[in-house]
């Protein structure tokens, strides 16, 4: 070969157009027994997280008041129903998010240090699936309005998401377009596809520099990973499908335009229960729209995108319907956690005990981009230890602080966003939160993250 000429030289478009979208599907974990879920426990172990973006109107949403005996904010007040079985959060923050406005949803799952030479690390949903994956026809589900998802692979590829509800209950409940004979032909095809590539690159490893081997590395990681999944895609053919009834196929096998974001929540909110019911997967995830172009809700009056509320300079018009947008958001939180109380797990039991859901944003106080001082709620999971009815508030556990900054009225003051824009508890790392979950998701590690020590709760 001449290198002068790059007759070796692999043109990138054509590599990824010929693996097409597998570069990119949800499998992680190590080869394992397949037909796992003929070993599923009684009570399997599941978690979800939800994300809004650009923070919130933190003077309408801060507790104020640690422990049991906390009031619920004005946001907050939905989930008032909810108190025995939620825990609200205050005072986390990602110490590698601070100041980066757009690596807020990025490291949310993940905790990861992201600067112009790093890359993302694996997510904290994407860590459990790599446990449950053996056990369900899925490793995990990914919604997202924009950006993709929240969920990132070990090598920081981050992984697709579906948005429209007919074609999320297709992936996971229809059998596949052609058969099963035609699905398993196209999925060896690509696997013998992803065999010839990896053939191909292997030679060329000869001719690289260190720097592009590593580059290539991380090309193989994600091919890799690709195998694995199509391998696994193809043994799952040969499993029935779940039954689903038809009040559940008419409530979930819909598309819904995007004037009624209420309408759209509540039936992605359903179809995240209806996976986990039928044990499909044990791993969610649903974004509700990226930093820039989270969804406006004119169902209720806001025709001004989630952004533009956030950045709001003090327009008290701006800060109301930023107030509803919050509320409106965390009734539809409220709607799924009802769902996950209402529907029996395998042992009859509400399925709520057996998953935890985290709802939260990776940003405050969005206007001056304040990413301290999470929004946090933490709901579910009771049979797998959780204990709740708190407010746990981290600002508080620290020495110096003198409390929250209150007006005449007893009200937050403006001053309150400087808790937001800078951690009044520099060792309350979200992530400590993060190996909480993986924990009780049954992941054996003591660090996750830049966790400094896991939660107590």
């Amino acid at each position: 070969m001449n290198i002068q000429t790059q007759s070796w030289f692999i043109n990138r478009r054509h590599a990824l157009k010929a693996l097409g979208s597998f570069v990119s599907l949800p499998m992680l974990e190590c080869m394992v027994p397949l037909h796992g879920a003929e070993k599923a426990t009684a009570t399997p172990k599941r978690s979800a997280f939800i994300y809004l973006a650009n923070g919130v109107h933190s003077l309408n949403y801060q507790i104020l008041k640690p422990g049991k005996g906390y009031e619920f904010s004005r946001s907050l007040k939905p989930l008032e129903k909810h108190r025995e079985v939620i825990t609200p959060i205050s005072g986390l923050h990602h110490p590698g998010a601070l100041g980066h406005h757009h690596n807020c949803i990025s490291v949310w799952l993940t905790g990861a240090k992201i600067g112009p030479s790093d890359r993302n690390t694996i997510s904290v949903d994407q860590k459990m699936a790599e446990l449950t994956a053996p056990l369900t026809r899925y490793p995990s589900m990914e919604v997202a309005l924009a950006d993709g998802s929240l969920a990132w692979t070990a090598d920081g590829v981050q992984l697709p998401a579906l948005r429209r509800c007919s074609e999320i209950f297709g992936s996971l409940f229809e059998e596949p377009k052609g058969g099963k004979m035609a699905q398993r032909r196209n999925l060896r095809r690509k696997g013998s596809v992803l065999d010839a590539n990896l053939a191909e690159v292997r030679r060329l490893e000869q001719k690289m520099g260190k720097e592009d081997k590593g580059r290539m590395e991380q090309y193989l990681t994600s091919v890799r990973e690709a195998e694995i999944r199509t391998r696994r895609a193809d043994a799952w053919l040969d499993t029935p499908l779940p039954t689903i009834s038809d009040d559940d196929r008419k409530r979930t096998n819909r598309d819904i335009p995007a004037t009624l974001a209420g309408d759209y929540f509540r039936t992605v909110y359903d179809l995240m229960v209806l996976a986990f019911q039928t044990d499909v997967t044990r791993v969610a995830s649903f974004s509700l729209g990226g930093e820039a172009n989270a969804f406006s809700i004119p169902e209720i009056g806001i025709t001004e995108s989630r952004h533009q509320l956030s950045h709001h300079g003090g327009d008290a018009g701006y800060m109301e319907k930023l107030t509803n947008y919050d509320t409106f958001a965390i009734e539809q939180f409220s709607y799924f956690l009802t769902r996950l109380t209402e529907t029996k797990d395998l042992n009859g039991k509400p399925l709520l005990g057996s998953t935890m859901a985290l709802f939260g944003s990776g940003m405050c106080y969005g206007h001056s981009h304040g990413n301290a001082n999470l929004p946090l709620v933490l709901a579910g999971g009771s049979d797998l230890g959780l204990k709740h009815g708190s407010h746990v508030d981290f600002n508080k556990q620290a020495k110096d602080f003198q409390g929250y900054s209150l007006g005449a009225d007893g009200a937050l003051t403006t001053a309150h966003y400087q808790v937001c824009s800078r951690p009044v508890n520099s060792s309350a790392h979200m992530s400590n939160l993060l190996l909480l979950m993986a924990q009780r998701m049954g992941v054996e590690t003591e660090k996750f993250g830049d966790s400094n020590k896991v939660v107590a709760l």
